[in-house]
């Protein structure tokens, strides 16, 4: 039930953020780039969502835990730059599910997509575990990425 709800809430806004955007000049199709993201005739496409959620495993050394979170923001920026997570950050408030993050993978293979969130050290380290779910959401939503460095002055 608990996953139902919340793709049904990533959804409800994936569709009110992208409804916002829309402007009364429709964009003239593009084949070539609808091709190139692996749209459908929708210009959507399947992904893989992974939540993040608090692991087994308390670690009170703060040294460590920064190791961790070190290798965790690293190993991130590697699969983004792989094209493999297209969307990744932390959620702002705690819940009772425990969810602490989630990716957005480019694979609709929930097998591919667990082999890339265990090579996060953090996830290794049972600090986070995770649950999976497959989503359908907009094929041009990899393209932001390109300009996020734009925009950061820094990084986590």
């Amino acid at each position: 039930m608990k996953s139902q709800t919340l793709l049904i809430a990533i959804l409800f806004i994936s569709s009110f953020s992208f409804a916002q955007e829309k402007t009364t000049d429709k964009p003239k199709f593009n084949q070539e780039l609808a091709t190139s993201l692996g749209a459908d005739q929708y210009g959507m496409k399947p992904y893989t969502i992974v939540m993040l959620t608090t692991g087994t495993t308390k670690i009170e050394d703060k040294t460590r835990m920064s190791s961790l979170m070190k290798g965790h923001m690293e190993n991130i920026g590697k699969l983004a730059n792989e094209g493999k997570i297209v969307v990744a950050g932390p959620l702002l408030e705690k819940n009772k599910e425990n969810y602490r993050g989630m990716f957005i993978f480019n694979t609709k293979s929930k097998e591919e997509a667990e082999q890339w969130v265990k090579t996060d050290p953090a996830v290794q380290a049972g600090v986070f575990s995770y649950e999976i779910f497959p989503w359908y959401g907009s094929a041009a939503l990899p393209l932001y990425l390109k300009h996020h460095d734009e925009i950061a002055k820094e990084n986590p």
